[in-house]
């Protein structure tokens, strides 16, 4: 990139040819596997994220040590274990590595890697324990884009009493929104979006058997919640739901800040 830019201020070429090298600077080919959109965070705020699921453990390493070189860190999700033991045996002694044990995710960051932080707060719920790894998921987004979060587990309405001490605490943190994860019949985002004032997104989880299980009871529960200011994204969608979150409490940290 530097390089283009450099051409361009010597007038070796012209904007409309930076702006195609700069397009084709952007994507990085892998063992013709994989084609990775490395500058995608400048471009849009969010980074590339690499889903482990049904990738060679081989063709994965390869991945994640070329994101990691040419964007300073990769995001690997949901990995198995195998796959999860490999990235830790190749990377945790030459970078840090930073675990996400429930959801089978990690980052992995060269130790000169400068961590954004901008001032925005994501606050996530989950309904029981069993939804911590959608959950992880979307701390670990938002984290990545440069948020503070707070995550508490096993608030959901079978005792609901349970949740007034964590929503109460996240109040008081003046969380910038809400992430609230569930399973079964999908009911805590909708009593949470009835309590609070607060962008809400709910995030059906896969949790649940028989009858409308698998997530899809919670999902349609969802898209019928009568609470308003309730935004929904798909079963599991725990990623989506981390980056949504993120770039909303982004932009309200800017706006707090005078920073427009």
């Amino acid at each position: 990139m530097r390089e283009i830019l450099q051409q361009l201020a010597r007038g070796e070429i012209s904007v409309d040819d930076a702006e195609r090298a700069l397009r084709l600077d952007s994507v990085e080919k892998v063992l013709n596997v994989a084609r990775l959109d490395v500058g995608r965070e400048k471009r849009r705020g969010v980074p590339e994220v690499v889903l482990a699921e049904g990738k060679k453990t081989d063709d994965l390493l390869a991945i994640c040590a070329r994101m990691v070189d040419r964007t300073g860190r990769a995001i690997v999700t949901r990995l198995d274990d195998d796959q999860l033991s490999r990235l830790e045996t190749t990377f945790g002694t030459s970078h840090e590595v930073q675990r996400f044990g429930h959801a089978k995710s990690l980052v992995i960051r060269k130790g000169d890697h400068s961590r954004l932080k901008t001032g925005g707060q994501v606050g996530i719920l989950t309904a029981g324990t069993v939804d911590l790894p959608v959950a992880e998921e979307a701390e670990m987004m938002a984290q990545e884009m440069g948020c503070i979060t707070h995550l508490e587990s096993d608030v959901g309405v079978a005792g609901i009493h349970r949740l007034v001490e964590p929503l109460t605490k996240m109040l008081k943190e003046d969380v910038d929104v809400l992430v609230v994860v569930a399973g079964r019949e999908g009911a805590l985002p909708t009593v949470v979006a009835g309590l609070v004032d607060l962008p809400l997104i709910a995030v059906p989880s896969s949790s649940g058997y028989g009858y409308g299980g698998h997530g899809q009871a919670a999902l349609m529960a969802m898209l019928q919640a009568c609470s308003l200011g309730l935004g929904v994204v798909n079963i599991d969608a725990g990623i989506a739901a981390g980056v949504v979150a993120a770039q909303i409490a982004n932009r309200v940290a800017k706006a707090r800040s005078g920073s427009r």
